[in-house]
């Protein structure tokens, strides 16, 4: 088979499987903006659920240890998946790992 075919054969096979690898590429990861709303939306919540709880049940209550181990975890989270934090007393992210759990 002269070379010049089995370039042809090769790229012709090849092309498609290059193709879908970019589409699924583009397509599955969100975007940094998708992922900071999230973030910030959840950590806005669990921040909020947290003052309710400790105002309602006082700040040593188990619905307020409850919900500072919920803001825990959320940032933790955010920290796991793009190395920063939502502080939603200050409005701004964090670089680095510097929160503290017993801030309320």
């Amino acid at each position: 088979m002269p070379s010049h075919t089995k370039l042809r054969l090769v790229a012709r096979k090849s092309l498609p499987a290059a193709a879908l690898g970019f589409a699924l590429l583009f397509m599955s990861a969100p975007g940094a903006a998708a992922y900071q709303d999230d973030c910030s939306r959840r950590t806005a919540r669990a921040e909020h659920k947290l003052h309710e709880a400790i105002e309602h049940h006082g700040p040593h209550s188990r619905q307020a240890d409850h919900w500072r181990h919920e803001l825990h975890e959320v940032r933790e989270w955010c920290w796991r998946e793009h190395h920063q934090w939502w502080d939603e007393h200050e409005h701004r992210w964090h670089q680095d790992r510097d929160w503290d759990d017993h801030d309320h």
